[in-house]
């Protein structure tokens, strides 16, 4: 998954020039036509506002439901490590934001299915006696996005740092949190609607 993000990162505008080639070779009269359009400043800034790189952290949490926006599946620092596995396992996720006792609105850290395979199945640890406190990844060393934060900027930080969760903090506190999984649906989501966008253009929708 995180080759294949980086290779999408490294070559998503790639996208946009085949398509427009694609056009051109399909059929070469259309050519100055286009490319008069294009040059064209008014034209541009149409293209330039629904452009790529729009969408926002926030978008993702409202296009996972209301559930997910201002909520989001949590544990306590003193929850057994074997209570935060069963939860993830119910809900399929893969993993948890931890949070202090009586404190649900401050972050204390993050569990994830990696801590618990590399901290306690790896070392033999038993999962009922060992807290969640003792393996979870701290407040201090996570990283963070905001609601307003680009969908491309947190998918780059999530491959550049290896993590497939990251918790998504505003002012007020956590706001959710989004996987590696939503951020490329996202960003494949609005590849999609640009070229759909692009084609329009072309063919005098703009």
């Amino acid at each position: 998954m995180q080759g294949a993000v980086r290779s999408f990162l490294s070559h998503g505008n790639v996208v946009k020039t085949a398509v427009l080639q694609q056009i051109r070779v399909a059929n070469p009269h259309m050519r100055p036509a286009m490319l008069s359009r294009f040059s064209t400043s008014a034209s541009s800034a149409n293209i330039e506002e629904h452009g790529f790189e729009s969408t926002t952290i926030d978008d993702i949490l409202k296009a996972k439901g209301k559930s997910a926006d201002g909520s989001w599946l949590w544990c306590t620092t003193e929850d057994s490590v074997y209570d935060a596995v069963q939860s993830m396992t119910q809900h399929n996720v893969g993993a948890l934001v931890v949070v202090k006792p009586a404190e649900q609105n401050s972050i204390a850290g993050i569990i994830t299915e990696r801590d618990y395979l590399r901290k306690i199945i790896v070392q033999g640890r038993s999962s009922k006696s060992t807290k969640v406190g003792d393996i979870m990844t701290e407040e201090n060393k996570l990283i963070t996005v905001t609601p307003d934060t680009k969908v491309l900027l947190a998918m780059q930080l999530m491959t550049d740092n290896r993590i497939r969760h990251i918790p998504v903090i505003d002012e007020k506190g956590m706001k959710g949190m989004v996987s590696i999984g939503d951020v490329v649906r996202a960003v494949v989501s609005e590849h999609r609607e640009e070229l759909d966008r692009l084609n329009a253009y072309i063919q005098g929708g703009y």
